[in-house]
C-alpha cells in the first residue's frame, strides 16, 4: 500500500517503512506524528483519489532526527563591473520514518 501525502506544501509518495526527509518540523526525535493531508491511497487492487483529500485517511510516522542537506552555492556576477557575490546555503530538514498508512 502506498499514499501521496502533503507535508509543508510538498507532496511525497510514501510506503510503510520508508524514510523521507521533510522540511523542518517542531518535533523531537522519537515522537510520533500524524499527517492527515492524504491526497491519494493506492494498493495492488484499487486506487482512491481524494477530492482534494481522502476523507478519514492519515499517515503515521516517527521522527528520527534532523540535519542539514548538502550545500548549494549561489554565485552572482555582472560582467565588466567587478561585481561578484558567492554565498552558500544548507537547508534544514527533519527525517521521518513512515510507520502506518490508515484509511
Amino acid at each position: 500500500m502506498y499514499a501521496v501525502v502533503q507535508i509543508a506544501g510538498r507532496q511525497y509518495k510514501v510506503q510503510q517503512n520508508d524514510t523521507i526527509q521533510v522540511p523542518t518540523l517542531d518535533e523531537k526525535a522519537g515522537t510520533n506524528v500524524k499527517f492527515d493531508r492524504v491526497l491519494l491511497i493506492g494498493s495492488e487492487k484499487q486506487v482512491t483519489v481524494g477530492h482534494p483529500l481522502v476523507s478519514g485517511a492519515n499517515v503515521e510516522a516517527t521522527v528520527l532526527g534532523g540535519g542539514k542537506s548538502d550545500k548549494v552555492i549561489v554565485f552572482k556576477k555582472k560582467k565588466r563591473k567587478g561585481y561578484r557575490l558567492k554565498r552558500g546555503h544548507r537547508q534544514a530538514y527533519t527525517e521521518v520514518k513512515i510507520t502506518n498508512i490508515a484509511i
